[in-house]
C-alpha cells in the first residue's frame, strides 16, 4: 500500500549480446530502459538500429488475419491458454503463423477483387436494363449514311411533341423503357440531318447516354453477366471457405499475434540502447524489491552494472508504480483518471478506497441497483480476455455494489418504492412495505447532517496526512500553524454551535485556533505583508474548508434525486392500475434512473475525492512505470518451474 522504491540502473554491455539482454529482460519483465542522456555516451555513441515499425506492420497484418477469420470462421472461445515463455517465442511456430498469414492475406486479396468485380458487373448491369428490349447490337453506332444515338431525359418528356418536331427531318425517335424517373430512347437519324435533329430536340432537354463498349444486344450481354455473376459469387464462397478453414488456426495466429506483440515491445527498447557497434550502454529504472534477480541476470549475461537511489532532483523522472492489495488496487482506475502520485508524494488508494465505496454507496442507495452492479462485476470478471484496468473497474464496480446494496437495506430501497406499489396494486388494502432505517424523503434533515459529518471526517483525514508528511520532512512548525490552526477552528466552531467548552460564554478553543491561525500567517512576514497573510489565510480558510464542506451535501442531494425519480415512475406506472403496464413503466424508467445514477454518483464522488480530499495533500506529477514485458492478450505466459 505504497509507492515502490525504484534503482536507477546503469549498464554497460558487449554488443554482441544485445539481443540475449533484450530476451532476458523481456522475461524480467521489471526493468524499464531509457535513453541516457549523460553527454560523454551521447557524444561517442550512437542509438541502436531497431525494427520497431516493421514489427508493427507484421502486427497489423496478424490481426487483420484473425479479423478475417473471426468474421468468416467461428466464434472465437475466448479462453485464454497456457504456454510457456519457450512456446511463446518459438521461432518455428513463428514461421508457421507468417505462411497462415499470407495464405490468408492472398485470400483476402483474391475476395476484395471478386467484390470489386461483382459491384462493376451489378453496375454495368444496371445500366443496360433499361435497354433490355432493344434489339439493336450495342456495338451498332452508325451506318454509312444513318447516326444511331441512345438518349434520356426526365420522366416527364413528351415523346410525340418530339416526334413530331422531328417530322420534317429523316429521323425516327424510339420510346425504349420509361420509369418514375427517366425515360429512355432510341433516336436514328441520316447524317445529313443531324443539325436539325439536334436543333428540334434542344426543348426537350435530351441527354445523350453513350452505352458500354459491348457487343451483342442488352439482353445477351445481360444474361452473360448474370451467368458471369454467378461464377464470381461461387469464386467468393471459394474464398471465404479458405479463409474460414483458417478457424483451426486461429490459436497459432493468436499465438503469434501475442509474440509479435512482445517483439515490438522488445524493439521499442532497442531504440533505447547506446552503442559504438562493440559496447552497449543503456540506462533504466527497476523496483528495488527485484534487484536481486535483476542483478543476477547482469551478472550471468557479463554486464557491468550500477542501481544508485534516485537522487532527489531526479524524483521528477523516477516512474511509479503502486502496490496495493486487493481491496485497494481497484482505486487504481481513479487515480489513473487523475494523475499518479509524484515519486515522494503518498499512494492514495488505500485513503480513499473507504470513502470512495462508502460514498458511492451512499449516493446511489438502492438494493435493486446494488444488485445490477454486482451482476455487471460478476460478468465483466467472467470475461477471460480483460486487461488490468477493465479487471480493477470490474472490482471497484462490485465493491461499490456491495456499499449500495447495504445502503440500500438501511433506506428500505428496492427501484425506490417498487414493493409498496406492487403489493397495493395486486390487493390495494395492502400495507406491505420493506423495513428501512431511515429514508431519504423523510429524514433529508438527518442525511444531510449525516453527509456534512462524512465529508469534515474525510477532510479532517487529509489534514491528518498532510501533518504525517509534513513532520516527516521536518516541516512540522508548518503542521502546528497551518492544519492544528484549522482543526482548533472547526472543532471549536462545532463545539460552539453545540453549547460546549465554553468558559464564561467565550469559546475557548475557537478563540486559540483563531489565534494559531493569525501567528501562523504572520509568522516570517514584515510590515504590510502581515496584513496580506492575514487576508489570504482568513479568505482561503473559509472558501476552503468550508466551501468543502458544504460540498459533502452532494451525498444527501444525489440520493434524494434517485430516490425521487424512482419513485415517480413507480407511481405513474400504478396510476395505469395494470400489473403489466406498471411492471413496463416501472422497470424501464428505473433502469434509466440506475443508468443516470451510475455514471452521476460515479462523477461526482470523484469530485469529492480529487477536489476536496486530495489537495490536503496529494502531490501529483508520476509518470507511470512502464517495464519491457511480455504482455498478451490471447494467452497466459507462465513460467516453468
Amino acid at each position: 500500500m505504497a509507492i515502490v522504491k525504484m534503482k536507477k540502473l546503469r549498464v554497460a554491455a558487449m554488443a554482441e549480446r544485445r539481443e540475449e539482454l533484450l530476451q532476458g529482460l523481456l522475461r524480467l519483465g521489471c526493468v524499464q530502459l531509457r535513453a541516457p542522456t549523460d553527454e560523454v555516451w551521447t557524444e561517442r555513441f550512437r542509438r541502436c538500429s531497431s525494427r520497431h515499425a516493421e514489427v508493427r506492420v507484421q502486427l497489423t497484418e496478424v490481426h487483420t488475419a484473425l479479423e478475417a477469420v473471426g468474421r468468416y470462421g467461428g466464434a472465437d472461445s475466448k479462453r485464454r491458454r497456457a504456454v510457456s515463455p519457450d512456446e511463446l517465442l518459438d521461432e518455428a511456430s513463428a514461421q508457421q503463423a507468417q505462411g497462415i498469414c499470407r495464405r490468408i492475406e492472398d485470400s483476402l486479396r483474391t475476395l476484395e477483387c471478386l467484390r470489386s468485380e461483382a459491384a462493376h458487373m451489378k453496375a454495368q448491369k444496371e445500366t443496360l436494363q433499361p435497354w433490355l428490349t432493344m434489339d439493336l447490337p450495342l456495338e451498332r453506332r452508325e451506318t454509312a449514311h444513318v447516326r444511331i444515338c441512345t438518349l434520356t431525359a426526365s420522366f416527364v418528356a413528351e415523346i410525340n411533341g418530339a416526334r413530331a418536331a422531328l417530322s420534317d427531318t429523316a429521323a425516327e425517335l424510339y420510346e425504349i423503357f420509361r420509369d418514375r424517373r427517366q425515360v429512355c430512347c432510341l433516336l436514328i437519324f441520316h447524317k445529313a440531318d443531324e443539325a436539325a435533329v439536334w436543333e428540334r430536340l434542344r426543348p426537350w432537354n435530351f441527354a445523350t447516354s453513350p452505352l458500354p463498349e459491348l457487343t451483342g444486344t442488352a439482353a445477351e450481354n445481360i444474361a452473360a453477366l448474370d451467368n458471369a455473376l454467378k461464377e464470381n459469387q461461387r469464386a467468393q464462397a471459394a474464398a471465404v471457405k479458405a479463409i474460414g478453414a483458417a478457424e483451426e488456426e486461429r490459436s497459432a495466429l493468436q499465438l503469434y499475434a501475442d509474440r509479435l506483440q512482445a517483439e515490438a515491445a522488445a524493439a521499442a527498447a532497442r531504440g533505447q540502447m547506446l552503442t559504438d557497434g562493440t559496447v552497449l550502454f543503456w540506462e533504466g529504472w527497476a523496483p528495488a524489491e527485484n534487484m536481486e534477480q535483476v542483478g543476477a541476470f547482469l551478472d550471468g549475461e557479463g554486464c557491468a552494472w550500477e542501481a544508485p537511489d534516485p537522487a532527489e532532483e531526479e524524483y521528477p523522472e523516477v516512474p511509479v508504480r503502486l502496490k496495493n492489495h486487493p481491496l485497494t488496487r481497484p482505486l487504481n482506475v481513479v487515480t489513473d483518471m487523475y494523475v499518479l502520485p509524484a515519486y515522494d508524494g503518498i499512494d492514495p488508494n488505500p485513503l480513499m478506497a473507504p470513502f470512495f465505496v462508502l460514498f458511492y454507496g451512499l449516493m446511489m442507495a438502492d438494493m435493486a441497483y446494488g444488485a445490477l452492479m454486482l451482476a455487471g462485476a460478476w460478468f465483466l470478471r467472467k470475461k477471460s480476455r480483460v486487461g488490468e484496468s477493465l479487471r480493477n473497474f470490474a472490482d471497484l464496480l462490485g465493491l461499490c455494489g456491495i456499499s449500495t446494496l447495504i445502503w440500500g437495506a438501511l433506506t428500505g430501497s428496492f427501484f425506490g418504492d417498487f414493493p409498496a406499489r406492487l403489493a397495493r396494486l395486486i390487493r390495494p388494502d395492502s400495507t406491505f412495505a420493506l423495513p428501512y432505517l431511515f429514508t431519504p424523503l423523510t429524514d433529508t434533515l438527518m442525511i444531510l447532517v449525516g453527509s456534512l459529518v462524512l465529508g469534515v471526517i474525510q477532510i479532517f483525514t487529509g489534514m491528518a496526512v498532510s501533518v504525517v508528511k509534513k513532520c516527516k520532512d521536518g516541516h512540522w512548525q508548518d503542521a502546528v500553524w497551518e492544519e492544528g490552526a484549522w482543526w482548533a477552528i472547526l472543532i471549536g466552531g462545532a463545539l460552539a454551535v453545540l453549547g460546549i467548552g465554553s468558559v464564561g460564554g467565550v469559546p475557548v478553543l475557537l478563540l486559540v485556533g483563531i489565534g494559531m491561525m493569525l501567528y501562523g500567517a504572520t509568522r516570517g512576514r514584515k510590515g504590510f505583508g502581515k496584513v496580506t497573510g492575514i487576508i489570504g489565510a482568513v479568505y482561503n480558510g473559509v472558501t476552503g474548508y468550508f466551501s468543502d464542506i458544504l460540498s459533502y451535501a452532494r451525498l444527501m442531494a444525489l440520493m434524494l434525486a434517485g430516490a425521487v425519480i424512482a419513485q415517480v415512475f413507480n407511481t405513474l406506472g400504478s396510476v395505469t392500475g395494470n400489473i403489466i403496464l406498471f411492471l413496463a413503466v416501472s422497470l424501464l424508467g428505473n433502469l434509466l434512473n440506475f443508468a443516470l445514477n451510475l455514471l452521476g454518483c460515479y462523477v461526482h464522488d470523484l469530485r469529492l475525492q480529487c477536489l476536496e480530499f486530495f489537495n490536503r495533500f496529494y502531490k501529483e506529477g508520476g509518470k507511470p512505470f512502464c517495464p519491457l514485458e511480455i504482455r498478451t492478450q490471447y494467452v497466459d505466459v507462465i513460467e516453468e518451474q
